[in-house]
């Protein structure tokens, strides 16, 4: 295992955690989740360089795109919830109230 393969680990690892652990604000939790999606859009773009292969693959710009997607989604989820209760505490929201 190189350096670099343990680096793309240990940061996807290290974000996972901390989304497993540190839960108690909303923006906390997307930018984990951002680190992760960051960690394996690099990974998937040093890919074709680490085997040796001259084509240029299209999945990371489409990961690129759907972590966009994700971003905003998120984004537009913390102003809602902020609007309707007051903050971005995560054990302020009940899931099973309607």
């Amino acid at each position: 295992m190189t350096l670099l393969h343990l680096s793309f680990y240990v940061a996807f690892t290290l974000s996972s955690l901390g989304l497993a652990f540190h839960r108690t604000h909303l923006v906390s939790a997307l930018l984990c989740l951002e680190s992760m999606m960051l960690s394996m859009y690099v990974a998937l773009s040093m890919w074709p360089i680490q085997t040796q292969t001259s084509s240029p693959t299209l999945l990371p710009i489409l990961m690129l795109t759907f972590s966009a997607c994700e971003a905003g989604t998120g984004l537009a989820l913390l102003v809602a919830s902020t609007r309707t209760h007051g903050s971005d505490h995560l054990h302020n929201f009940n899931l099973l109230q309607c």
